[in-house]
Formats: C-alpha cells, sequence, structure tokens
C-alpha cells in the first residue's frame, strides 16, 4: 500500500481574488482521491480538517499517522467520517468491525487505535471517503445509514434544485467534537445545489462530488458573494470551502455530493444567506 498526502494551506480572501484558473486548482481542487491500492489526504490549514480516499483493490488499506500529525495514531487526538462511495466495503477500527455498502457512513471517535480499509470484491471495490477534525474527547463509533439520517427535501424540479439532503453524522444523529457529515442527492433533472447560496464564518466546508458521468462535468462556484470564482471538476474529486467562501455548483447531469464541516459549532442552520441577484 502507499498512503500519500499533502498540505494546504489557508488564503486570505483579498489575496484568493487574484489567483488565476491554475492556482484557484492547486489550492481548492482535490483531484486524486481514489488511487488503487493507496489512501489519498490532503490536510488542510482550514480548520485542520483532512479530506481523504481510501481505495483497497487487491490490498487491505491502514490509515497511517503522516508527519503533520506527531502522533502514534491517526485518531490519537482525532475524529473522522467514512462515507463509502463505490462497491461493499469493510473498515476495521480496533477490535471492530463495520461492513460499510454503498452510501452508507461511519463516525470513529477519537483514540489510540488502528484503522483498515478492505473492499469485499476486487472487481467492485470500495472508495472510501473521508473527513477528518480534531477532537477535545472520545465519542463512541457508530455505522449510520440513509435510514438513520434526518432527510430535508427542499427546492424544486421547476428550479432545477430538487434535493434530498441526507444529515447523516450530526448532531442530531450522534454526539461528536466538531465534525458534521451528509450526502444531497439531487432528483434526475436537477442541477444546482446550496442556492441561494451562503457562507458560514464559524465553520469551513468540503464537497466531494460523485455519480456524476464520466462524459459530464460539475461546475464548482467559490469565492466570496461578491467576487466568485469557479472551478470545473468531474466525478470522485472534492473541493475545499474556506469560511469566507460560498459553496455551490451546477452540473450537465444530477449527481451526488458529500460534505463535511469542521470549525467553532454544530448548529447546521448557522449560515448567512446572500441572495441569488447579489452575487458578482
Amino acid at each position: 500500500m502507499k498512503t500519500n498526502y499533502e498540505i494546504r494551506y489557508a488564503a486570505h480572501p483579498e489575496d484568493a481574488k487574484n489567483y488565476d484558473t491554475t492556482r484557484i486548482r492547486r489550492d481548492f481542487l482535490i483531484e486524486k482521491v481514489f488511487v488503487a491500492d493507496e489512501v489519498n489526504m490532503v490536510y488542510s490549514m482550514y480548520d485542520r480538517m483532512i479530506v481523504g480516499g481510501a481505495n483497497p483493490v487487491n490490498e487491505t488499506l491502514k490509515l497511517e499517522a503522516i508527519d503533520p500529525l506527531k502522533a502514534p495514531f491517526f485518531l490519537t487526538r482525532r475524529e473522522i467520517g467514512i462515507f463509502n462511495a463505490g462497491g461493499d466495503g469493510v473498515v476495521k477500527a480496533g477490535g471492530n468491525t463495520y461492513e460499510l455498502g454503498y452510501k452508507e457512513a461511519l463516525y470513529l471517535g477519537s483514540g489510540d487505535r488502528e484503522v483498515f480499509f478492505e473492499s469485499k470484491d476486487a472487481k467492485n471495490p470500495a472508495k472510501f471517503y473521508f473527513n477528518s477534525t480534531t477532537a477535545h474527547r472520545n465519542y463512541p463509533d457508530k455505522k449510520v445509514t440513509k435510514a438513520d439520517a434526518v432527510v430535508a427535501e427542499m427546492g424544486s424540479l421547476a428550479g432545477s434544485n430538487h434535493r434530498n439532503i441526507n444529515k447523516m453524522l450530526v448532531n442530531q444523529v450522534l454526539p461528536t467534537c466538531q465534525l458534521q457529515m451528509g450526502m444531497t442527492e439531487l432528483a434526475e433533472g436537477s442541477v444546482w445545489n446550496t442556492m441561494p447560496a451562503h457562507t458560514h464564518t464559524r465553520r469551513m466546508e468540503a464537497y466531494f462530488y460523485f455519480e456524476v458521468p464520466e462524459e459530464h462535468a460539475v461546475c464548482h462556484f467559490m469565492g466570496k458573494p461578491d467576487e466568485t470564482r469557479h472551478i470545473w471538476m468531474k466525478g470522485d474529486q472534492a473541493a475545499l470551502s474556506p469560511e469566507w467562501s460560498i459553496h455551490s455548483a451546477a452540473a450537465t447531469h444530477n449527481y451526488t455530493f458529500i460534505w463535511g464541516m469542521g470549525g467553532e459549532n454544530l448548529d447546521y442552520g448557522d449560515q448567512d444567506f446572500y441572495e441569488i441577484t447579489d452575487l458578482r
């Protein structure tokens, strides 16, 4: 197996508005989330969230404590949320084994133990997408499915944004320190998410897009509301969203995305909204 990581530093919004396409993609886009038999991650200085993916095909993969953590185990001072965006798989944490099917999630609290990722079928391997934030105490591990989620049906087909927001690893479902994660599924014929746009200066966010057909693409919008920028993305890619930035998208096909937040509070509704007509 192989573990790869990189560090992404935070950007001032006054600097970011001067970035060209190459710089925006370098700083905010995570292009390679899944590579066969590798664990890939980005250590972001936005609330020190780690965004990554593990794609076990022919090997069992270990969640290693990368050097920036300066810890004996990855979870020594961290919590993690894991979603399976591929075939059936298994996550082993300490002495416990969790089977995760497609679109099922797992929360692991902090504590010294090893974590391993496995696929049940190498021909249809699991794709474990994860977000990890720092944790001040341990909360119990828990598997969460869509049946456990708090679901908010929003938008309309007429507005091209009919979607179900599945709040899965959130404080209405289980206790966490600061991590909040969920999955938004857009209905056929709908392409817009998170409109009207908003920011939440108390939290940063990461978006992971999947169920995007190979011949289609997602246009992710970011930046301050009066200085927006965009990133063209493919399926199985992620974007970092600073606390000062909007986070929204439109695509050439309906899709699903996993959102994850870390920061000062756990209030999902703590958002500062902006009128669509005021965006620039």
